[in-house]
């Protein structure tokens, strides 16, 4: 059973325009490069031809994977979401109790994570530290340097 994930409108446009991007016109080409190789002469000695194949293999792989993850793409309507606790595509502003920064994030879905934009993916180990908290509480996360406590300070929808 494949997972369901969860996208903005455009988190989503974005990933079909890759998949079109993809099979428009990064098959055609993998297709060309294969018969460009091929009429070079010998296939049994043609190095050029195996790895005009094993790149559309592997191009193929990915397209298949896209087309996956975005049938199992669904669109939130983020009006409708709750505020009294984080969520996927909820802002939040938390504090790091170790060092008494804070910090402001979106949650988003893997593929729309960019942490220079503000966005962590709920997958990631703060992200699903943070998911189901409310104001007030506190989410102790197991980070790769350790353990970090962070206080949630403001949830909210844009």
């Amino acid at each position: 059973m494949s997972k369901v994930s969860y996208y903005t409108a455009e988190g989503l446009k974005k990933l079909r325009d890759e998949l079109n991007q993809l099979r428009d016109v990064e098959r055609p080409k993998a297709s060309q490069a294969i018969a460009e190789a091929r009429d070079k002469g010998d296939l049994s000695e043609n190095a050029e031809y195996d790895a005009a194949k094993e790149a559309q293999g592997m191009l193929e792989m990915k397209i298949s994977k896209m087309e996956e993850i975005v049938a199992n793409a669904r669109v939130i309507d983020e009006s409708q979401l709750d505020t009294s606790k984080v969520l996927v595509h909820s802002f939040v502003r938390i504090k790091n109790l170790g060092n008494g920064s804070e910090m402001k994030y979106k949650l988003v879905a893997q593929s729309e994570a960019d942490l220079k934009s503000g966005k962590i993916s709920v997958d990631s180990p703060i992200g699903k530290g943070l998911l189901g908290k409310k104001v007030g509480e506190k989410a102790e996360i197991d980070v790769p340097s350790g353990k970090m406590e962070f206080e949630v300070l403001e949830i909210w929808r844009e």
